[in-house]
This record gives C-alpha cells, structure tokens and sequence, in this order.
C-alpha cells in the first residue's frame, strides 16, 4: 500500500521573517548596519569620490578634464617619486628598529621586576600624545642653537666644534626623522609583544629550566617561535604605519631640506592642500598619487602575506 508524501507548503515572507528573528539572524544583522555605514561614509564612498578627479585639473572651484596629462605629468615627475624611495627607506629603517627594540623591551619588562607597570605606561605614553605635538617636541630636542640635543652633548664634551644642525643638513635629517618615529611608535608594539608573551604557558618555560636551558636558548627556542603570530600581525602593522606616516615629518622637517624628508604621503598631502608658499591647490593631480599610493601600499601587503605563507609552509 502506497503512502502519499505530504508537501508542505512553501514558506511566506512573514513566516522566514519570524524564523530569522527566532534565530537572532535579524538583530545580528542590523548590528552590523552602523559599522557598515561608517565604512561606506568615511572610506568606500571618499575612494570612488577621488577617481573621479583623476583625470581632471580640479582646484577645489572648478574641474577641467585634461585627458593623459595628470598621467604623463605623474610619471615623469621626479619629485613624486623621489619621496617613493624615501618612504620606502623610512620603513625600512623604521622596522630594522622599531621591531627588535619592542620586543627587547618586552621580554624585560615581562621579567619580575619592581617598576614595571611604571616602566609600560612611561613607554606607551609617546603614542597617545598627538603627532603634531611629538613634531614640535622633538623640533626643540634637534634645534641647532638651543636644541636639547647639541646642549647634552656639548656639556659631556662630546661635541666642542660647531654646533650639528640635525635638521637641516641632509646627512643628519634622517636621524631625527628616526628619533621621533621610534619614539612614537615602539611602545605600541612593546604591549603587542607583552600581551603574546604572557599567553604563552608557564609549563613551557618550567620544561626549559628543568632541561637546563638558559634565558638566551629558552628566548630563542620558545619565547621567539611562539610569538610568531603576533609577529606577523606585528610586521603588518608596522609595514602599513610606515608608509602612511607623514603627520609628526611635517611638523619636523617639513619634508626638507632638498626633499631629503619628503614621504609620499606628505607630498601628497602639500600638492591636494597646497601646503607651500605660493602654491595651488592641485586635487586632480593629487588624487591621482593618492590613488597610485594605495597601489603602492596595496603591493607591498600581498608581497608581505604571500613571503609570511610561504616562510609558514616551511617553518
């Protein structure tokens, strides 16, 4: 004897309606709105808001398509790419120092040691304080007449000629430049560090002492490889902030002298703002670097994930 199969029904807009809600699929939904719509405000619509200027010569008042010119004029202006090379430069320097200098700090500061606390929150505090104000702190620490630098160093003997002008020789830019961005920015990765070597077990560590390892062999052989994760993140973070730095460089040194300074953002920044004496604002052109900038940054981070991969696979 044959059953016949019953069909339910297809299912109405109210009824999926009172399932999603059942499920939590609606409130989770609608909690992503505000997130969703600040993303679309602040980034995704000022993204597609610059091509359209692209091609155009655009001073804040008036637009004028110009077809290739904005093209030509940016691949054969060699300030423009210049201040490329600096940036990349920047980075380079900065993670060569930043990052090792981090984690030193952190594995000492996570020893058993009185102060501590005292020691993460001096630190840290150089990130919280504005760019702005670390430019003009650090403007007097390398002035070259009153600067606190030349008088330290003056009164230990250490310098007995002519006073170093740190900002505006070209040899000693750079320095400062480095100063101020390792002061500004290790004690942010000192706690990512801090905060990754505190989830790693204390079995591990009791294991290394009972086997007879010493601090050296126990940093090396635990410590370091099991901070990889946070490494990576570390690196990325470190990657990206270096090449978007430019706040605390205008305060500095203004991108000079001769452009010895002169990163790609802040060069971007002076050609939309028109931050110089005597000059028009340019945002057709600038958004035409701000776009080729991202490309640039946008490479750079594929690069650093595809390398990352490839070193996990044979780690």
């Amino acid at each position: 004897m044959s059953t016949v199969k019953q069909v339910r029904p297809p299912e109405t807009f109210k009824e999926k309606v009172h399932r999603h809600w059942i499920n939590g699929n609606i409130q989770s939904n609608m909690m992503l709105i505000p997130a969703i719509v600040f993303l679309c405000v602040c980034s995704i619509y000022p993204f597609i808001w610059i091509f359209r200027y692209v091609l155009c010569n655009y001073n804040g008042f008036t637009s004028t398509f110009t077809g290739m010119q904005n093209i030509e004029r940016m691949l054969s202006d060699s300030t423009f790419w210049n201040s490329v090379g600096v940036t990349f430069e920047y980075a380079a320097y900065k993670l060569i120092f930043i990052v090792p200098l981090s984690l030193l700090m952190a594995v000492l500061l996570n020893m058993k040691m009185r102060g501590a606390a005292l020691f993460r929150a001096v630190y840290f505090m150089p990130t919280i304080i504005a760019t702005s104000i670390s430019g003009m702190i650090f403007t007097f620490i390398f002035a070259t007449q009153n600067g606190v630098l030349n008088g330290v160093l003056r009164a230990i003997g250490l310098q007995s000629g002519p006073r170093v002008n740190w900002l505006l020789n070209q040899s000693n830019v750079m320095v400062a430049v480095m100063a101020l961005a390792i002061w500004g920015g290790f004690g942010n990765y000192m706690l990512y560090f801090i905060n990754g070597i505190n989830g790693i077990s204390e079995d591990v560590y009791e294991s290394s002492k009972i086997d007879g390892a010493g601090a050296v062999r126990t940093f090396f052989s635990i410590t370091l490889p099991m901070l990889a994760p946070v490494m990576k993140v570390i690196l990325m973070l470190a990657i990206t902030g270096a090449f978007k730095d430019y706040e605390a460089i205008m305060v500095l040194t203004q991108g000079g002298p001769g452009n010895r300074t002169m990163v790609m953002f802040l060069y971007i920044y002076n050609t939309i703002f028109a931050n110089s004496n005597g000059a028009q604002a340019q945002i057709g052109y600038g958004a035409l670097l701000s776009v080729v900038a991202a490309v640039i940054v946008g490479c750079v981070t594929v690069i650093y994930n595809i390398v990352s991969r490839k070193l996990d696979d044979v780690m």
